[in-house]
């Protein structure tokens, strides 16, 4: 078991937590503690369901916890760039994180479910 903060998908998801502080301090301030604070504590759950499955022999439940919550962020940052609270470029940014995390999870659970030969 490698140390969780050495993963390759633990770095993407804490470029997506530094990504989510980023633009939730430029929202505005009726939106900043309700949007923003969903996105950024959806991210902190995002690292933390990483380091769960990293310890547990069942990973598959807090990965597929993982990807839920992953998809609410993506909403979540949608929302905001339709409402012009954050940059497209932002936005960009935090799909290109969104989509690193989805594929390595998915992989990671794909692996963690499939039998030992």
């Amino acid at each position: 078991m490698a140390i969780h903060t050495n993963l390759p998908i633990y770095k993407v998801a804490y470029d997506l937590l530094d990504v989510a502080t980023e633009v939730t301090r430029d929202m505005p301030r009726d939106f900043k503690q309700s949007l923003g604070g969903k996105i950024r504590d959806h991210c902190v759950d995002i690292v933390t369901h990483i380091f769960r499955a990293n310890v547990s022999r069942d990973k598959v439940p807090h990965l597929t916890e993982l990807l839920e919550k992953l998809q609410v962020v993506e909403l979540l940052m949608r929302l905001s760039k339709d409402k012009r609270f954050i940059s497209v470029k932002q936005y960009a940014k935090a799909t290109e994180l969104t989509n690193q995390v989805g594929r390595q999870a998915n992989g990671w659970r794909k692996s963690a479910s499939s039998p030992v030969a």
